[in-house]
């Protein structure tokens, strides 16, 4: 973190001579005012400096996405990044050739570097933000094809009258699975399983 202290005729004046210095806009940083000085006698006798401290404040999530270039180039894809905010919630969409190297099998690829991303973004920062990095609309067919297993192993657990077990996925997964099934009367779900083997079971 870079912090420099400045001084000009008011503090409007001391701040700007700070982010000259600092090479830097008002939006990356944090303004603490040390002394608001005065204008004094005819502006000149008795006159005050105002002095100001500007810190420069990461920004979290310029962070986590720069971090998440240099992951995808690391494993030699080139991709570009869309990132949407809204709220506390931050989306980084991945578009590109060989964007399947990205997700890997059932995502499990995906999930990994979304959750590096999440513990980079809220590392330092004041703010927290939950994550979905997604890939050329993986998240959303992988919805469809987990809500499609739900109805089919709730229909499987009614027919054998018997608990079915469906395979490890991450919480948010897990979640999808639960909310599928919630207002089926015949079934109830839970989770079972120690983390990264947790899963969930479909109870009759």
């Amino acid at each position: 973190m870079r912090e420099i202290t400045a001084s000009g005729q008011t503090v409007e004046e001391a701040v700007q001579s700070a982010l000259e210095q600092l090479n830097t806009t008002r939006d990356h940083v944090e303004v603490d005012v040390i002394d608001e000085g005065k204008k004094g006698l005819l502006g000149i006798f008795g006159s005050k400096r105002a002095i100001v401290k500007v810190i420069i404040v990461k920004n979290q999530i310029e962070q986590a996405e720069k971090f998440l270039q240099e992951v995808t180039e690391n494993m030699n894809v080139s991709a570009q990044i869309t990132t949407t905010v809204e709220d506390k919630h931050v989306t980084f969409e991945l578009y590109g050739e060989k964007i399947a190297l990205l997700i890997g099998k059932r995502g499990q690829t995906l999930n990994a570097i979304q959750y590096l991303v999440h513990l980079v973004l809220n590392k330092d920062g004041k703010a927290y933000y939950t994550v979905t990095v997604d890939a050329e609309g993986y998240r959303g067919r992988r919805k469809e094809t987990l809500e499609s297993l739900a109805h089919k192993m709730a229909d499987k657990a009614t027919r054998l009258n018997k608990k079915v077990a469906l395979e490890p996925m991450p919480a948010f997964e897990r979640k999808l699975i639960h909310s599928a099934l919630q207002r089926n009367k015949e079934i109830s779900t839970y989770s079972d399983g120690v983390e990264p083997h947790r899963h969930i079971v479909i109870k009759p």
